[in-house]
């Protein structure tokens, strides 16, 4: 159940606040409604904002850790060599630049070779199986 508070002024017209909204679950919903009206025009306009707003998030007991996963892939400065048939670096050794550590990233691994390829390129992304540590 909300409670409102309404207050109205001659030249702008209505605004709606609502004071408390409590609801069931974990998050509560603020929202506020203005209307706007204008005697020297025959528009009006409405203004809705809503927001939700999440609970707090639950406090972390003695028991859990906030340790990180072990990292994906090779180090930096790790030589590797490429295993990808159709790269221009195939079966070349190149050092790790970075390594994106989201899973779900297609070709996590940046490598830095010597040579450059027909395009003036020095630099690669690479897939976790597409890469021998060396």
């Amino acid at each position: 159940m909300a409670l409102c508070s309404i207050a109205s002024t001659a030249a702008t017209g209505f605004v709606v606040k609502p004071i408390t909204i409590t609801t069931t679950g974990t998050t509560k919903l603020r929202s506020s409604m203005v209307m706007l009206s204008s005697k020297t025009t025959r528009n009006s306009r409405l203004v809705v904002n809503a927001a939700e707003e999440a609970a707090a998030p639950p406090a972390i007991t003695a028991g859990e850790d906030k340790s990180q996963p072990p990292p994906i892939g090779p180090k930096r400065g790790t030589k590797v060599k490429i295993l990808r048939k159709e790269s221009y670096w195939c079966n070349s050794v190149g050092s790790v630049v970075t390594v994106d550590q989201d899973p779900n990233a297609r070709y996590p691994v940046v490598v830095r070779f010597n040579k450059v390829n027909y395009a003036n390129v020095s630099t690669n992304n690479y897939g976790l199986d597409e890469i021998e540590e060396v």
